[in-house]
């Protein structure tokens, strides 16, 4: 297993790369941010195992924006067992954003740092940008005419919106995961499924989930649960925080959207949300 040739290429955005071997209960490989007392860095846990069976490759370095595209051949891990003649192929964009380091599982053949960021964008943010007229550098920037973005959310204006004030939620929380809270001054929910979030769910139990996990462990209903809609139509207005990244405020009632990365199969190997 080579990974010296990568190091390099993370020095170049001026980020370390540590490698480790996997914890006891990894299957399969791991890339996370870690903290030490020189700060933050990339840290890639993966086991000992031959050349042929994983190897890394940067796809691309952006030193300017301070990204790499990162392609990971595999034959270990769940998918790899689940069929093991066929190599898996994951792809990570990694880099800096506002504050901090991140990872982001990307979705697609993305074969560029361009091509990943805009793998992440959700459809109707992709949309939202080509009726803007948006060129690639205002495409990517976290503030345009098409959407605003804080992190892994996107947020695209809804003019004609309008809510009912008796509908609307303070300072609500929003959250991929078990990431930590971006919290909204003002949203609106429409539609979606009633869910039961606890800590060892951090992406809820349906009702019916939840009563017969309870009806198994009648000890499981004092966790702490905290009761939150999924995949509901999600409206914000006001101030959004998140403790990673600055500020920043929607004059109007603007779409959430989250990015794609929940639908890549890499997700699984990052063990850093948020």
């Amino acid at each position: 297993m080579k990974t010296k040739h990568i190091e390099s290429q993370f020095e170049r955005l001026g980020a370390r790369l540590k490698v480790a071997p996997p914890r006891r209960w990894q299957a399969g490989y791991a890339i996370d941010i870690q903290h030490d007392r020189e700060g933050e860095f990339f840290e890639l846990r993966v086991p000992n195992v031959r050349d042929e069976e994983w190897e890394a490759t940067v796809m691309q370095a952006d030193p300017a924006r301070r990204h790499l595209l990162l392609l990971v051949r595999s034959r270990i891990g769940e998918a790899a067992r689940r069929n093991p003649t066929e190599e898996v192929l994951d792809r990570f964009l990694c880099g800096h954003d506002e504050r901090h380091w991140f990872v982001a599982a990307v979705p697609g053949g993305a074969s560029s740092v361009a091509q990943a960021m805009e793998a992440l964008k959700p459809a109707a943010v992709r949309q939202a940008q080509a009726s803007a007229s948006l060129n690639r550098a205002q495409a990517n920037r976290r503030n345009n005419r098409a959407f605003r973005r804080q992190g892994e959310w996107f947020f695209v204006p809804e003019p004609a919106l309008r809510v009912d004030p008796k509908l609307v939620l303070r300072n609500e929380p929003i959250r991929r995961g078990g990431g930590k809270a971006h919290i909204v001054e003002e949203l609106h929910r429409t539609g979606g499924e009633r869910v039961y979030v606890g800590p060892k769910h951090p992406n809820g139990l349906t009702e019916a989930d939840y009563r017969n996990l309870v009806k198994q462990n009648p000890a499981a209903s004092g966790l702490g649960w905290r009761v939150m809609v999924r995949n509901a139509a999600v409206y914000a207005r006001g101030k959004i925080r998140h403790p990673d990244h600055a500020v920043i405020t929607l004059p109007g009632w603007h779409r959430v959207l989250m990015n794609t990365e929940n639908e890549s199969r890499s997700m699984a190997n990052v063990a850093f949300l948020d």
